[in-house]
């Protein structure tokens, strides 16, 4: 670029795979998207896996002209504190596989990789629904329900690296006919994600009323005056509230944001914090519930910010 020695601004990429897709996305310093590319992701085939990301990091350098730029992954798992190996990933071919250390060895750079619920949360708290926010707590409410939470601007993974994994929690206050829960995929009964999740919510409306919905259904025949759906959307608002005011109990941020598939009923934004006030521990209750500004980019963005802008180095045109 004329008159800057040839640099270009300096460069942040995000990568957030997926167990379908892979995205890359290249950020500039206040935030700005230069380039983006999607492709799918090798199932089953770990070594693919790293190939992947190494292709997608040159193609995206190659497509902003930047060489050496910082990168960030979001994976669906974390690092192990205790091995530094990968657990609790849906993309199970990742478990037990030194994921950082062999894609910075690939890259030739250190990476930065956090759990994709904690990427939604960054970047919210970066540029997002909670910009300017301290302590932001941001769920995802779609197939599961999981959740990241940012401390001035850094994710809080934790000592065991299961920070804001709230949906394996028990649902709090039950209710004797909502003991002792669904049984969950990780073998407990009665956790959040058994209530709150999308398919919680419709497998509830089908045990109620017989009748197999989506969400998204369930919500059209409530706003048609459809009583059973009403019903349903009701005990899902109060497991929510419930399981939301366990967290300002807890965590008290300064805000909520709400990313996944739910988070896209309307309904909610106003429905909600009445529902938490009901259970929180306080006697007046502020804290906005936001949905998340990015949306489905959210885990790319925030991938991305994993690296702050000045810990970013421009990259030479002429490399690219």
């Amino acid at each position: 670029m004329k008159g800057t020695g040839g640099l270009l601004p300096a460069i942040r990429i995000g990568i957030d795979l997926g167990g379908t897709k892979t995205e890359g996305i290249a950020l500039g310093a206040a935030g700005a998207e230069h380039a983006r590319f999607r492709v799918p992701s090798p199932r089953g085939d770990y070594d693919a896996t790293v190939r992947t990301i190494v292709d997608l990091v040159a193609r995206l350098e190659s497509a902003t002209g930047s060489a050496g730029a910082t990168v960030g992954i979001g994976i669906p798992g974390a690092i192990s504190p205790a091995t530094g190996l990968v657990k609790n990933a849906n993309s199970t071919w990742l478990i037990g596989k030194a994921f950082d250390r062999d894609l910075a060895a690939a890259l030739q750079r250190p990476v930065r990789v956090e759990n994709d619920a904690n990427c939604l949360a960054v970047s919210e708290a970066a540029d997002g629904a909670g910009a300017g926010c301290g302590v932001v707590f941001a769920a995802i409410l779609g197939t599961g329900c999981g959740a990241g939470i940012v401390v001035d601007g850094r994710p809080l993974g934790g000592r065991n690296a299961v920070g804001g994994e709230w949906g394996h929690n028990p649902l709090p206050w039950p209710t004797d006919d909502e003991r002792p829960g669904p049984t969950c995929y990780c073998g407990k009964s009665g956790c959040l994600e058994t209530f709150v999740s999308g398919p919680a919510a419709a497998a509830d409306h089908c045990r109620a009323t017989g009748a197999d919905l989506t969400v998204e259904a369930i919500a059209a025949q409530a706003e048609r005056g459809d009583a059973a759906a009403r019903a349903t959307l009701d005990r899902l608002v109060d497991r929510l509230g419930r399981g939301l005011a366990g967290i300002i109990n807890v965590l008290d941020p300064d805000v909520i944001v709400l990313g996944g598939g739910l988070s896209n009923l309307e309904f909610l934004y106003t429905a909600l914090p009445p529902a938490i006030a009901r259970w929180a521990f306080t006697d007046s209750l502020d804290t906005p519930i936001r949905r998340a500004a990015h949306g489905d980019s959210s885990g790319v963005r925030g991938a991305a910010w994993l690296w702050r802008p000045e810990e970013a180095v421009a990259g030479d045109r002429s490399r690219g």
